[in-house]
């Protein structure tokens, strides 16, 4: 079966007070989530569901190691979905706050990209 790309889109997202890997990921999913309407999948490809869907998430923090990488996965809520995580975001000084994060002060910012690709070679049904 042939998957073709069928939309990418971008989020960004932060912790500003607990240094949280997968708080900051999940968000920079939520994000890019957010702002993408798939309706051609439906009413151009003649989907009546989601069915035929994979979205591949490339994410990149500061501490790839410390993403829960089921969490990210979960917030993605259609499609069969997969997750690249790598070294990048950013971390810059902040301010402590004990209630919502003692013992750390930096803000640790995520980027998400979001590749949504279909199987071509479907109809309507989901049958080839």
């Amino acid at each position: 079966m042939a998957r073709k790309r069928f939309a990418i889109e971008l989020g960004y997202a932060a912790d500003l007070h607990g240094e949280d890997m997968t708080k900051a990921a999940v968000r920079a999913v939520r994000d890019a989530v957010s702002r993408i309407c798939l309706c051609g999948i439906v009413e151009i490809c003649g989907r009546d569901r989601f069915q035929g869907v994979y979205v591949h998430a490339d994410l990149a923090v500061p501490g790839p190691e410390k993403v829960d990488r089921e969490a990210v996965l979960a917030a993605i809520p259609i499609g069969e979905a997969s997750l690249n995580v790598t070294t990048g975001g950013i971390s810059v000084p902040g301010i402590e706050v004990p209630c919502f994060g003692a013992g750390v002060s930096n803000i640790v910012v995520a980027c998400a990209a979001l590749t949504i690709s279909i199987e071509t070679d479907m109809d309507s049904t989901g049958n080839q």
